[in-house]
């Protein structure tokens, strides 16, 4: 065999493409029998070119493992020596290489079972040769026998480390030193005890001398190799980093901040600084990095890109993510930098850092947007002021800002409009098409949050919306129908006198069908949609059915992101239609399932290379070793558009049910299967559509199946599925917004459902709300760094409040027996309100024991003295807010809580005196403050200095914004007055004045007026005539709606 193989792989290595094919096609019969083993190491060895003695190695690998154990030990020991000569003896570095690779297939296999007991001695002497070419295989060796055998390494990691070390400091072989490298980052996976974690981080200090070293050199290929070990690093479960994060950090600003560097390099290094701000930010606080990575990181903004760079590796691109991801997890230690620098920046000559300066405020005002609301004057002073900027560059990043501000600084920016929105109307006149396109951006952005604040500006507004949607390119047409649409939002009924001409416009748009203006349709076929909203179902209903048909028609072009608008459009209109939305489910139902069904076009980028295959691209003959036979992902894209349709989809067959109710049964089968599918879905926005929608399926079922025999079965069935899933969410699903509605949706359910139905799950949803609350759910698991300390985390304030408002709905559910799991709770929900903890958090807290208190009611006497120094210092916090909280809580503490509550009676109305003067500028505050006194005159009035309170009580009195308050407060003036009590009488005059006012209130209720009606009959009955001349002093509107109450005589 081994005469004809020779002649065979000869004439396979021919640029004849036919006599390869026959020459492959032998090769293939005769790689079947065993014997094919030795012969093709009899050529590794003895043949005379390069090129046969590497194909006959990458031979060896495919076939070996399906031969290994047919062959006798002689011929196994054979295949051994010789592939150890080859390493050893052969000139060429392919053929080396090629070898090597063998030699970690056999491995895989001899050394677990003790049959190579020398190879691992060899190679350490093969790493200490003084031949440039030993070392380097030696090391090649290690890293492939990683991938195979890593564990048979445990022993020898100290000596393996060593070893590593030594190489990595070769003064003499690059290759050696890229050897090494690569041989550190396969080790890294099985690195996990506490000392081989320290051992590990030795390593960093060599690899960062080894990267510095060939950077000076122009060797910029290795130092990519040590940001591909710091990824792994960060990526690891195991707590890699420790000190070394600051020596990391350190060697990647300076490749970043280095612009003679390639745009690869340096957007490498940058990404190591995403990664860390993104996974170990905690680090990077407590090594006190933030502010050094921001000097670099901002000023790189102003970095221009060059013309021939690709956009995704310009730094000024990669910097602005990492400023996002870290103003999104470290805010307070953000912001202020970032604020100085853009202060600064704006005053440069240079327009670049003047862009810089605005650009950096619009992206940090997601993240930091609770910092930005208290600096938001200097703020907008910067950013109108760079509106006005002889720069277009400048002008569009402000208008970029302003918008980004818009978004997510509310509410805060809309009280500014009168200073903004001109602005922005100016700017959408600029003479550059970027301004324009980005200052519609900002309108839409600004004017979506508005309320009857825009009426003054609709004419002006509309009429450059609507000059600019007749005259405009496309692009800045699509921008500009998102500004229309905010408008319609914000002026709701008073958008009529537009609707007809915008609606005619959208005629035109959407019939459209040429490729290039389908974006255009969608953003027609959404405006459309917003546009019903805003006028409403009458005025909408006869002209929909044209729309409704041009919308079902374009699902005929196959552009998701026209499918993707569309189902939003009929979401809009299910909500104005409501039940009369019924006539069109047969349409629409059918399309949203077909986007729900759609493969979402995931696509894998194969690398099959090996380096040892490019003689001539063979790869006929198939390979026996499923390891080295599996592919490497080089990345996976996922066609965005198509799970932007699927997620609009989601939300659309939820919508659809909820407002079509029991007419939509016919469809609830297949949607539970849809939405219990997609509730696992890879993308969180395809998940959270799909917890949301659940809940709108149980609302179908309650409606279709209550008063049916089957009924109670199949609606149990439903809500089965539901909580089942939502439970399973709450600890197992790693994103936070998906996880905080599933608590929404489970607060929800429980109080709109009888406890018994609910009973079954309450263990679960308990032990499920305990891990929440202990903050380690999988959303909840952010860093591996074992010296991060529990107090020094950030979590997610939206997560949080869900989590904590299911403790009142179970108070609700449960009453009195919601005592024993209260107790388990509030351990963990006491966490939060530490000293050490942000005021956002503690008022959570305090919010939260309020609303139990009130539901749980008097098992709350057991945690009074455990609560009550919190709420009493709450009451004095800077944040009205926590100030209100607090009020409610002493109320509901008071009212609930018996005897424990009465020693802290004078603690409370001293705390809560303040909150009723002139200095408390906040009406909500006042409110609860009033509630709070009520409700502890009404439980204990006798530990009550009425004749004191009194006076003060009713000054703040009627109650300005807060009519939950309402029916406790009047209730207790009421009782008061009814009982004759002679320190409420002696306040005739104020009562009188108060009861007028709430009569007249159109914001309260008629059992609240029922009261104040008994309560002023009450009076009168004492009083009679001599209340005349209190009542002649009302006003005529006030006067009239008392005489309403006035028994007739």
């Amino acid at each position: 065999m081994a005469q004809s193989l020779e002649l065979l792989l000869i004439q396979f290595l021919m640029p004849d493409n036919d006599a390869r094919r026959q020459a492959e096609d032998q090769i293939k019969r005769q790689a079947k029998d065993p014997q094919v083993i030795p012969a093709l190491v009899h050529h590794l060895r003895t043949a005379k070119t390069p090129n046969v003695r590497q194909l006959s190695a990458v031979l060896l690998r495919k076939k070996i493992t399906g031969h290994w154990a047919k062959l006798s030990p002689q011929l196994r020991q054979l295949v051994k020596s010789s592939l150890i000569e080859s390493i050893t003896l052969e000139h060429s570095p392919l053929v080396r290489r090629a070898s090597a690779n063998v030699v970690s297939i056999i491995a895989k296999y001899a050394i677990p079972a003790g049959e190579w007991p020398d190879l691992l001695p060899f190679l350490f002497q093969c790493s200490r040769s003084a031949q440039e070419d030993h070392r380097e295989v030696a090391l090649i060796l290690f890293s492939s026998l990683t991938e195979t055998i890593g564990s048979t390494f445990q022993p020898y990691f100290a000596d393996l480390q060593s070893l590593l070390l030594k190489c990595l400091q070769d003064e003499t072989s690059t290759r050696v030193r890229v050897a090494a490298l690569k041989a550190v980052g396969s080790f890294l996976e099985f690195t996990h005890d506490g000392a081989e974690v320290v051992k590990f981080r030795e390593f960093i200090p060599s690899i960062l001398n080894v990267s510095r070293q060939c950077l000076a050199n122009g060797e910029e290929d290795v130092a990519t190799i040590a940001f591909e070990i710091f990824d792994e690093l960060i990526e690891s479960p195991a707590p890699l980093l420790g000190e070394s994060v600051k020596s990391i950090v350190h060697f990647s600003l300076e490749v970043c901040s280095s612009q003679n560097l390639e745009p690869n390099t340096r957007h490498q290094a940058i990404q190591i600084i995403s990664w860390l701000a993104k996974y170990k930010y905690n680090s990077l606080k407590k090594h006190k990095l933030v502010i050094p990575i921001l000097q670099v990181i901002c000023p790189l903004l102003a970095e221009t890109s060059q013309g021939d760079e690709d956009d995704d590796l310009a730094a000024d691109r990669a910097a602005a993510e990492v400023l996002d991801t870290m103003a999104v997890n470290l805010p307070k230690h953000v912001f202020p930098p970032v604020f100085e620098f853009s202060s600064l920046s704006i005053q440069s000559i240079n327009p670049k850092y003047r862009e810089a300066s605005v650009t950096a405020l619009g992206i940090v005002s997601e993240g930091c947007f609770e910092l930005m609301i208290d600096k938001l004057e200097p703020m907008l002073h910067i950013t109108l002021g760079a509106l006005k900027d002889q720069e277009q560059l400048v002008r569009g990043a402000a208008s970029f800002a302003l918008g980004q501000f818009a978004e997510h600084l509310q509410p805060e920016i809309i009280s500014h409009y009168e200073s903004v929105l001109p602005c922005i109307l100016n700017a959408v006149e600029d003479a550059s098409d970027e301004v324009k396109e980005k200052s519609y951006y900002a309108l839409a952005a600004f004017c979506e949050n508005m309320g009857e604040e825009i009426l003054p500006y609709l004419d002006p507004l509309m009429g450059r919306l609507l000059a600019a949607l007749e005259n405009n390119p496309r692009n800045l047409q699509e921008t500009c129908m998102s500004a229309i649409g905010s408008v319609a939002s914000a002026a709701e009924q008073a958008f009529i006198p537009y609707a007809e001409r915008v609606l005619e416009l959208m005629k035109v748009f959407m019939v459209l069908t040429n490729d290039e203006d389908l974006r255009s349709r969608a953003r027609a076929t959404e405006l459309v949609g917003i546009v019903a909203m805003a006028v409403g179902r009458t005025r909408m209903e006869p002209i929909l059915p044209p729309f409704i048909e041009a919308a079902i028609s374009g699902f005929g072009l196959e552009f998701s992101e026209l499918k993707e608008y569309t189902h939003g459009f009929f979401s809009n209109v299910a909500d104005i239609l409501d039940d009369g939305f019924v006539q069109y489910l047969q349409h629409v139902v059918p399309l949203a399932f077909s986007s729900c069904n759609l493969d979402d076009g995931s696509a894998v980028d194969i690398d099959d290379s090996d380096g040892d295959e490019s003689v001539n691209g063979f790869g006929g003959v198939s390979s026996d070793d499923d390891a080295h036979n599996e592919p490497r992902m080089r990345n996976i894209s996922i066609r965005t558009g198509v799970l932007d349709e699927k997620a609009a989809a989601t939300q659309a067959i939820g919508l659809f049910a909820l407002h079509t109710k029991s007419s939509y049964a016919p469809y609830l089968e297949e949607s539970l299967r849809i939405l219990v599918r997609h509730s696992g879905y890879f993308h969180e926005d395809v998940r959270l559509q799909a917890i949301i929608s659940l809940k709108h399926m149980l609302t179908v079922a309650q409606a279709v199946f209550q008063g049916h025999n089957e009924g109670s079965t199949k609606e149990k069935e439903v809500l089965d599925t539901v909580m089942n899933i939502y439970i399973k969410t709450m600890t197992e699903d790693d994103d936070k917004e998906v996880v905080a509605q599933a608590c929404e949706n489970i607060a929800d359910i429980i109080k709109e459902n009888e406890y018994m139905s609910l009973e079954p799950y309450f263990p679960r949803l308990v032990d499920a709300t305990l891990v929440l609350l202990r903050e380690d759910s999988a959303c909840q698991h952010t860093e591996s760094d074992s010296d991060i300390e529990d107090e020094d985390t950030e979590h997610d304030e939206v997560l949080m409040d869900a989590v904590s408002d299911l403790l009142p709905a179970f108070a609700k559910s449960m009453g009195s027996q919601f005592g024993p799991i209260f107790a388990e709770l509030f351990g963990p929900l006491m966490k939060f309100a530490k000293a050490s903890r942000p005021p956002q958090d503690r008022t959570m807290v305090v919010a939260c024991l309020a609303e139990v208190a009130q539901e749980m009611g008097s098992p709350i006497a057991g945690y009074v003295d455990n609560v009550m120094p919190l709420v009493l210092k709450e009451l004095a916090s800077s944040e009205a807010t926590n100030r209100r909280n607090a009020a409610f809580c002493v109320g509901e503490l008071c009212r609930n809580g018996g005897e424990p509550t009465l020693k802290y009676y004078s603690s409370i109305l001293h705390g809560l005196y303040p909150l009723f003067g002139e200095s408390e500028p906040d009406d909500a505050v006042r409110d609860n403050a009033a509630g709070a006194v009520a409700r502890m005159i009404m439980v204990h009035p006798e530990s009550i200095p009425l004749n004191q309170v009194l006076p003060v009580f009713l000054r703040v009195l009627p109650l300005k914004e807060d009519r939950e308050e309402s029916m406790a407060v009047y209730s207790c003036v009421c009782n008061l007055v009814l009982s004759s009590n002679p320190h409420i009488l002696s306040l005739v005059p104020e009562l009188v004045n108060l009861f007028a006012q709430v009569v007249a209130s159109p914001a309260e209720t008629p059992e609240v007026k029922g009261q104040v009606g008994r309560a002023f009959s009450h009076l009168i009955s004492l009083y009679g005539h001599q209340l005349q001349p209190i009542l002649s002093n009302l006003s005529p509107a006030y006067a009239n709606a008392l005489a309403a109450f006035v028994p007739n005589s």
